[in-house]
């Protein structure tokens, strides 16, 4: 990555980029507030899309039913009139406060922030794939071994190995049955933690011989010139050698909060202590909203991540706007509300 000429300054870094993030990316649009968005993974949507992407939710207020996809495609095109960067697989790695009250932000990968509030919407924390523990995958990264599909037609005609049982590995299973040459699920017991119509689906699938089920686990990979060929499965008979050229692994995500924990805050249970009028945090400036904010009777629901990162940003208006003071103004009476969801919309 080339180094920044100079920080990205912005009023709000918002550090999450599933529902909670991408709602608060709207609510600092509609009072004035300037954002952008950074998230560890490779793309929107959190944990909703990495663990339940096609799984109904029925809490969301005024639609009576959706998908995980569904709302964070509604939500991007929500705040499509805010033109909010969004920046992926950048985490966060150190906050700095300096003499002017503004923040300093690192990313890891080397993007620099210059705020005056953050607003942590991570969820239980930075989500990483749980990694394949056996000789030559880390080499094979990337290339050969995958930890999520980031283009179908990478696996087209290819011979595929997806490791997993659930919810994620059933669709990928399902959606690459007709683009892989062959495909090969691997899961070490018989039963699913996936929805059940997906299970079904396979198993109709493995009927028609559109694609293979192997009971096991992965005991090793054959990369002869670090160049994927095989992959051995150990169970209760044996090995068995299956000629692989991808290997998908979907063991789920496991959450991690990282830099965070250095942050100083008020950290209890792996949870951010908020105060539930402003849900700021230990460190004036640093707010957290949604499942990684605690407080009493706290509620783990979309809806309430909505209402806190609401509460949130009126808060850090003061930050980026000290001398000035906010009217607040009904969005059904905001005319450049209006005009912007309208030039979107057209566009």
């Amino acid at each position: 990555m080339e180094p920044q000429s100079s920080p990205i300054r912005t009023d709000v870094l918002i550090i999450g980029a599933g529902p909670v993030g991408l709602f608060a990316a709207f609510e600092a649009g509609v009072i004035g507030l300037s954002c952008h968005i950074v998230d560890a993974l490779g793309r929107i949507g959190g944990q909703c899309i990495e663990l339940y992407p096609d799984k109904p939710i029925y809490d969301i207020p005024a639609i009576p039913s959706c998908t995980a996809r569904e709302l964070v495609d509604r939500l991007m095109t929500q705040i499509r009139p805010f033109d909010v960067p969004i920046h992926l697989s950048q985490r966060v790695q150190t906050v700095v406060q300096r003499e002017d009250h503004r923040w300093t932000v690192h990313t890891e990968q080397g993007l620099v922030f210059d705020v005056a509030a953050i607003l942590i919407a991570a969820g239980n924390g930075a989500f990483v794939p749980q990694r394949l523990l056996v000789a030559q995958a880390d080499a094979l990264e990337d290339r050969d071994v995958h930890y999520s599909v980031p283009r179908i037609d990478d696996f087209r005609d290819r011979d595929v190995v997806i490791a997993g049982g659930g919810d994620s590995a059933l669709d990928w299973a399902l959606a690459l049955s007709g683009v892989a040459r062959k495909l090969t699920l691997v899961h070490r017991r018989n039963g699913f933690s996936a929805a059940a119509a997906s299970v079904a689906a396979m198993k109709s699938k493995v009927e028609a011989g559109e694609m293979d089920f192997v009971v096991g686990m992965i005991d090793s990979l054959d990369a002869p010139d670090n160049a994927l060929r095989a992959v051995r499965i150990k169970h209760i008979d044996g090995t068995t050698d299956i000629p692989a050229d991808k290997l998908l692994v979907l063991y789920g995500l496991v959450a991690d909060l990282g830099p965070i924990a250095e942050w100083n805050l008020d950290i209890r249970g792996g949870r951010i202590e908020v105060d539930t009028s402003n849900y700021e945090s230990s460190r004036p400036g640093i707010f957290a909203v949604g499942d990684i904010a605690q407080y009493p009777n706290k509620q783990k629901l979309i809806l309430s991540g909505f209402h806190e990162a609401s509460l949130a940003l009126r808060k850090a208006y003061a930050y980026a706007y000290p001398d000035k003071k906010r009217v607040h103004v009904h969005s059904s009476y905001d005319a450049k509300l209006a005009e912007r969801v309208q030039a979107s919309a057209a566009g």
